[in-house]
């Protein structure tokens, strides 16, 4: 088996520690600091797999008072980047090159951002397609859709 990457050590050492989720949560967000408007929190993280959560309020609200489609693809991006560091061999790196989402239903709550991916997707391909969804408390998809990665290896070490 081969070592975890960076990402997912990190996270599994900090699921120790006291509010350790919050802190590597945190830290994600501050890669890319627009992770931060939605205050999210990384729920679960393995190979092939994120959840990322945020709460409904008003700084995510669009004007019918639900929650913005946008608040609900950058969790769904960050579940993406989480997922896409604590998956890609250690021989390749990504870059995000496209999003198509459709919008299923109102998210009239909390959202869970899911991004899940299979181990064949990352040996050879080029293009990932990152399966995606957006979900309400009560398990209605209010968003779907791919986010599609650009998957290289990286260059030789001269």
């Amino acid at each position: 088996m081969s070592k975890p990457n960076y990402i997912l050590a990190m996270y599994q050492k900090v699921q120790r520690l006291p509010f350790g989720n919050k802190l590597f949560s945190m830290a994600v967000a501050r890669k890319a600091p627009y992770f931060g408007t939605i205050n999210p929190q990384v729920a679960e993280l393995r190979p092939n797999f994120c959840e990322v959560r945020f709460e409904k309020r008003r700084g995510v609200e669009n004007h019918i008072g639900t929650v913005h489609v946008i608040a609900i693809c950058n969790g769904l991006e960050m579940a993406m980047g989480a997922l896409a560091e604590a998956t890609v061999p250690s021989h390749r790196r990504w870059i995000p090159k496209g999003m198509e989402v459709n919008y299923t239903a109102k998210a009239t709550s909390d959202i869970r951002c899911i991004a899940e991916t299979t181990p064949e997707d990352w040996e050879t391909k080029q293009d990932v397609h990152v399966r995606v969804q957006g979900l309400r408390d009560d398990g209605t998809v209010v968003v779907e859709g791919v986010i599609k990665l650009w998957v290289t290896d990286k260059p030789a070490k001269e």
